[in-house]
């Protein structure tokens, strides 16, 4: 028998982290390359996401890493909405860019979202 489950939450997983590596993840790395600080930013960050989906996690070994780092990237972005002030800009922003909304055009001065967005495309390269 087939199961649908499994292949339909890996389809989505690599949809969630193809836009982020196309929105985050590749202009981070570009501005890293060019800047070491950024880049050991970048690296502290995912070392923490490493540490999260390790240990925070319970059976993450059996669960496969790109799955652990696509439903870590819809927590961090449900909890971020979770907390904003849903005004009418906000929710016209949502749905401009419904996924992680814009990235910065300058990394050395990206906020925290940003930074650990473009972390997790790093660590994807690592899995993929």
């Amino acid at each position: 028998m087939f199961l649908l489950g499994p292949a339909l939450l890996e389809v989505s997983a690599r949809r969630i982290m193809n836009r982020l590596h196309d929105s985050h993840g590749e202009p981070a790395l570009a501005a890293a390359a060019e800047n070491p600080a950024l880049s050991a930013v970048l690296d502290q960050h995912g070392a923490a996401i490493r540490d999260i989906l390790d240990h925070g996690v319970e059976d993450s070994a059996e669960v496969p890493p790109l799955l652990l780092l696509a439903g870590y990237v819809r927590g961090l972005l449900d909890q971020a909405r979770e907390h904003q002030p849903a005004t009418a800009q906000d929710l016209a922003e949502m749905i401009a860019t419904p996924m992680t909304g814009a990235p910065p055009t300058d990394w050395t001065a990206a906020d925290w979202m940003q930074l650990r967005l473009a972390a997790v495309c790093v660590q994807a390269q690592y899995i993929s």
